[in-house]
């Protein structure tokens, strides 16, 4: 007996000395997500720990006699001691002391990981955001995070505009997947409406360039949708779920359904998405600018284009369109290291009209067009990824290969007032990506991502001309020319923690990209004095940036980037009307615009209730392709479209300079309420032909949203209000004096755009624990606005409901 005590005591001194192995797994309170980066220390001790990105933290080393601190910033710091943590089965929970804090990314490297180690600006879009405000397009998706603005040309569409640039200087990614094609142009896009909301499980917005991750187009922002995921059963049993939704708005008489299942067993699963749209009509508001009213509008009548009185003016006539979305995903995994996923994605969209071309007149007072619309724009998607865990000796901990097909077609359908010539311009493009992408976790707290990235777009383009009259048919100008573009690169981004509370990262990325274009199809239109062309180019960029957390109630950011667009078949080789009067031609000699990026950001927890967060940032686009005035063959005017216009074509020959600041305000308060507000203050300065400088074209005026919400169990309702500031005509960019129809009139006859204001209600409620409901009142005031650089008026007073049921 004694010598069995002496041996206990033995392994007890021996496990006094040596210490003891347990570990703490720490999360999320709300969304029992895991919590990387929280600082575990002893002060007694002078012992810190940062807990990995499973949230686990290792306190072998630790005191069992005192206390342990866990702090993050945004949660309430708490203190455990040993015997509390074994009763919660060493688990520790942390509630968020302000806000969600978006602790989960993917946009920055591709791989998930916390806001807390990225030093640009992220912000997420979550699903629960998505069922409460309910947006009808992801256009509008992107618009309720109060950080992107809207531009809308006609009803089926939407142009987000991110720190003063827009169209193909902002990359969208679907899955990880780019969307950018060849043929994304520089005036305003659309095709962010072929993305399905209902789909989209997370929406994240990467401010600043990019282009380290995602190359070419990445300079003001990245914007990435993740779509819902197969999920495997938790136990060897096969299991179905879904949910449904139905709903209707009365601004534009909406009809939606959407229905998507899960399913799979313990080493399958599949997701299925079904959704169908139908919008009537656009309905203005009542209180606003006459000059936005639509008092008449075009019908063919017999053999003659009639403009007859429209009995509702604040009908936008005619702007309705219908559109279908399915997406179908496949998982196997057959162990824990191997994840193979293939995804299918098709989007199309009846013809819809171009507005902001249909209320264009002629000096003599007459419409413009008898008609003007896009024809079914598709999207189709084919995506394989195969994802590998390996040990730890290997050149990788893990690695993903992502191969895309894309296919993408468009059309524009066009026809000049009592002119029989009908003119149709149809553009394919084939997108072709591969993606090889490498986590390894170093020794000393570091980590490197790298991988490498091919891009092929074949770009075919085809005009065609019917005479409405005799039927017909007949060849027209392709809009572009036939084309190939192609970019390969090789990237990495190194990150090392200093200490516990400061981190560094930095980037590389090197890419090639060139374009083959053949303009001979064009030639008896446009006697061009070229028929092909060939270009290739390289682009070196770079980044570095700062993490540092003082304390759970101070974090700052610094990052400096770099960001280049690579010239594309839009640039090199459109011929397009871009205004009345004005011709665009090809310009096969550009080179890549390059932009340098510096912000600086500060946040602050105040009292575990009030959170201030600060980004300011400064960008420089050198070497921007702008338009200018040009000659084709010796002339700088030529007859396009029946109408003497003068000759402009893509230079590289200006600069761009964005200033701006990003404020966010969020107030925990009494009784389950909560205040945020969001506020985005950007100024542009464009350098103009001749040293003229212009406020930019793609910077709008101040604009953010204030939201006051009340949260309880099954009962979410938010009183929320949009705004934006106004451009005077001096303060109006030099580009869009020349489109009066899109702007009201000052005083002095003037192009302006008014400042406006939103007042919205939504309310969501869990009726049981399948079905919900959610109803909301937008625009209660019934303002008449147009955002800036928008043709159609926003929706005047819109109920909303919807009603969701799962299974």
């Amino acid at each position: 007996m004694i010598k069995r005590l002496t041996a206990f005591a033995c392994l007890f001194f021996l496990f006094a000395l040596t210490g003891f192995t347990q570990s703490v797994f720490i999360f999320d309170r709300e969304n029992k997500s895991p919590l990387e980066f929280v600082v575990v220390s002893q002060a007694k001790n002078n012992l810190v720990e940062l807990s990995d990105e499973s949230g686990k933290i290792d306190l072998s080393n630790f005191s069992r006699t005192d206390k342990i601190e866990f702090r993050l910033f945004g949660y309430k710091t708490i203190n455990r001691t040993f015997a509390d943590l074994e009763k919660k089965g060493y688990e520790v929970f942390l509630e968020s002391s302000t806000i969600a804090l978006e602790q989960a990314v993917v946009s920055a490297t591709k791989w998930s990981q916390s806001r807390q180690e990225i030093p640009a600006r992220i912000t997420s879009i979550t699903k629960e955001e998505r069922e409460l405000l309910n947006p009808q397009t992801a256009a509008d998706l992107l618009g309720i995070s109060g950080e992107v603005f809207i531009q809308k040309s006609q009803q089926g569409g939407g142009s987000p505009m991110i720190r003063g640039f827009s169209t193909n200087r902002l990359l969208y990614t679907v899955d990880g997947v780019r969307m950018n094609t060849a043929i994304f142009r520089s005036g305003n896009l659309q095709n962010v409406i072929s993305l399905d909301p209902f789909a989209t499980e997370s929406t994240e917005v990467f401010f600043g360039p990019g282009s380290i991750i995602y190359g070419s187009d990445a300079i003001g922002a990245v914007m990435s949708f993740q779509t819902l995921q197969a999920e495997f059963s938790e136990n060897d049993n096969f299991y179905i779920k879904g949910n449904t939704a139905l709903r209707t708005s009365t601004a534009n008489s909406e009809k939606t359904g959407h229905v998507h299942f899960k399913y799979g067993g313990k080493k399958w699963a599949a997701v299925t998405s079904i959704s169908r749209n139908d919008y009537g009509d656009l309905r203005m508001g009542s209180r606003g600018p006459d000059i936005f009213l639509r008092p008449n509008y075009v019908v063919r009548e017999g053999d003659r284009d009639v403009v007859v009185e429209n009995p509702d003016p604040q009908n936008q006539v005619p702007t309705g369109y219908d559109q279908f979305n399915i997406m179908q995903k496949i998982r196997f995994s057959p162990n824990e290291k191997w994840d193979f996923q293939y995804g299918f994605h098709y989007s199309a969209s009846s013809e819809f009209d171009r507005y902001d071309r249909l209320i264009r007149v002629r000096p003599d007072g007459t419409p413009a067009s008898g008609e003007w619309k896009y024809g079914p724009q598709s999207w189709m998607m084919n995506h394989l990824k195969i994802s590998h865990t390996a040990g730890k000796v290997s050149l990788y901990d893990q690695f993903t290969l992502s191969l895309a097909v894309q296919n993408f077609g468009e059309s524009r359908i066009d026809r000049n007032f009592n002119n029989p010539n009908r003119r149709t311009r149809v553009e394919q493009v084939d997108a072709y990506s591969a993606n090889l992408d490498f986590l390894k976790d170093l020794p000393n707290d570091a980590k490197v991502f790298y991988g490498l990235e091919y891009i092929l777009n074949d770009v075919k383009s085809f005009g065609t001309s019917e005479n409405i009259f005799t039927g017909e048919m007949g060849n027209a100008a392709a809009r572009y020319p036939m084309a190939t573009w192609n970019s390969y690169a090789a990237y990495a981004t190194y990150q090392k923690k200093l200490t516990p509370s400061s981190l560094i990262q930095a980037g590389l990325r090197y890419s090639r990209f060139g374009i083959s274009a053949d303009f001979n199809a064009n030639q008896e239109f446009y006697p061009l004095p070229f028929t092909t062309s060939n270009n290739e180019e390289g682009a070196l960029t770079a980044s570095a940036g700062w993490v540092f957390t003082p304390t759970d109630t101070w974090t700052f950011h610094l990052n400096a980037s770099t960001g280049f667009r690579a010239p594309n078949v839009d640039d090199i080789g459109k011929v397009f009307d871009s205004e009345p009067g004005t011709v665009m031609i090809p310009n096969p000699n550009l080179k890549a615009e390059y932009a340098y990026n510096l912000e600086a950001n500060a946040g602050k927890v105040i009292n575990e209730n009030i959170m201030i967060d600060l980004t300011a940032y400064y960008t420089l686009l050198e070497n921007a392709l702008v338009r200018r005035e040009a000659t084709l063959n010796g002339q700088d005017s030529i007859i396009y479209d029946g109408e003497l216009s003068r000759v402009l074509a893509l230079q590289n020959a200006a600069f761009v300079r964005i200033v701006g600041l990003q404020a966010a305000l969020e107030i925990k308060l009494p009784q389950n309420l909560s205040l945020s507000s969001r506020i985005n203050i950007q100024k542009g300065i464009e350098e103009m032909e001749g040293g003229i400088q212009s406020p930019s074209r793609h910077a709008p005026p101040t604009f953010g949203v204030t939201r006051l919400e009340f949260k309880k169990e099954k009962y979410r309702a938010q009183l929320y209000s949009e705004y934006a500031g106004g451009f005077s005509f001096k303060q109006l960019p030099l580009e869009e004096r020349g489109k009066p129809e899109l702007y009201a009139i000052d005083e002095n006859g003037n192009p302006i755009s008014p400042s406006w204001a939103t007042i919205n209600l939504k309310g969501f409620y869990q009726i049981q624990k399948n079905i919900s409901l959610s109803v909301g009142l937008e625009n209660i005031t019934d303002v008449r606005f147009r955002t800036y650089g928008s043709g159609i008026a926003a929706p005047g007073r819109n109920f909303i409901i919807a009603l969701m049921a799962g299974f």
